[in-house]
């Protein structure tokens, strides 16, 4: 299989890593605006060769969109243009209401798989790729009576590879699940570290104490601002519900903590324990 990707950072070149060693791509090609990241992914032997988008398009069997969300809705419509009538297109963005209504009346619309690997690092590029970033996780399709069995088929059969584990959901319910269970994650990671950030202007020494509970905690901010800030944009409507409901959650905590109300914290905290129910590795 011809396989191009658009996009060559952490995911799509992981992608490309992947399905290399497992013999599903025979030949990778690459495409990336940023001409640094394209001669790195030729340099670690990520893609075989960079070439011009539209030809990359020409020549390949399936196609990964691996680039800002914002970039993504704005690029699909020009790509299935541009393959032919038998390549299958997947895009991999943690949003996908505006990503498929901006597909839905495309006439290649059945070639498109709308797809959401759940996985990532904090870093990001070409020298942050690898094998095995996908292993196990879970795998969102949308929309998936709108693709084609053949696109269907084929996109399974890449995401076996990547030892994804697929489920479906449509755009606005994935939209809002993921408003809770990644995107909120990121905004408090993000903000923990910039309330540190400010807090260490003034206490020089305060880096000195962070261990690993304050590691782990802002490991997320170390995210690129490229990648994410279209996401909270393109998510709006969902993230801010959720923090609405994480901002209570603090409120009610600030104001037991003041009363020192030591019995109704431990209870939150013995409450908030069961996520361990929930999460068990």
């Amino acid at each position: 299989m011809k396989v191009t990707v658009i996009g060559l950072g952490l995911i799509g070149g992981s992608m490309a890593i992947t399905l290399r060693k497992e013999g599903v791509a025979t030949e990778l090609f690459g495409v990336d605006r940023n001409e640094a990241n394209a001669a790195k992914a030729v340099e670690l032997q990520i893609v075989d060769k960079i070439l011009p988008e539209n030809e990359a398009l020409s020549k390949s069997d399936f196609v990964i969109v691996s680039i800002p969300v914002n970039a993504t809705a704005a690029l699909l419509p020009s790509v299935l243009d541009a393959v032919s009538d038998h390549t299958v297109v997947i895009d991999v963005g943690s949003t996908k209401n505006l990503i498929s209504k901006a597909m839905t009346n495309h006439p290649k619309r059945m070639q498109f798989v709308a797809s959401h690997p759940i996985a990532g690092t904090e870093y990001s590029g070409p020298t942050a790729a690898f094998h095995g970033l996908f292993e196990g996780k879970t795998n969102i399709v949308c929309e998936r009576e709108k693709s084609s069995e053949r696109a269907l088929a084929t996109a399974l059969k890449v995401f076996d590879a990547l030892k994804l584990n697929t489920i479906y959901m449509e755009p606005q319910e994935h939209d809002k699940h993921v408003a809770y269970i990644s995107h909120l994650s990121h905004v408090s990671s993000f903000l923990l570290g910039q309330t540190v950030l400010d807090i260490e202007k003034d206490e020089k020494n305060i880096f000195d104490l962070a261990g690993s509970g304050f590691a782990s905690t802002v490991r997320l901010a170390k995210s690129s601002p490229d990648m994410w800030a279209p996401i909270f944009e393109q998510n709006a409507e969902y993230l801010g519900q959720a923090l609405t409901e994480y901002i209570m959650h603090l409120q009610k905590f600030q104001y037991l903590l003041m009363k020192k109300d030591s019995q109704a914290i431990h209870k939150i905290m013995t409450q908030a324990n069961d996520i361990k129910r929930v999460l068990k590795n």
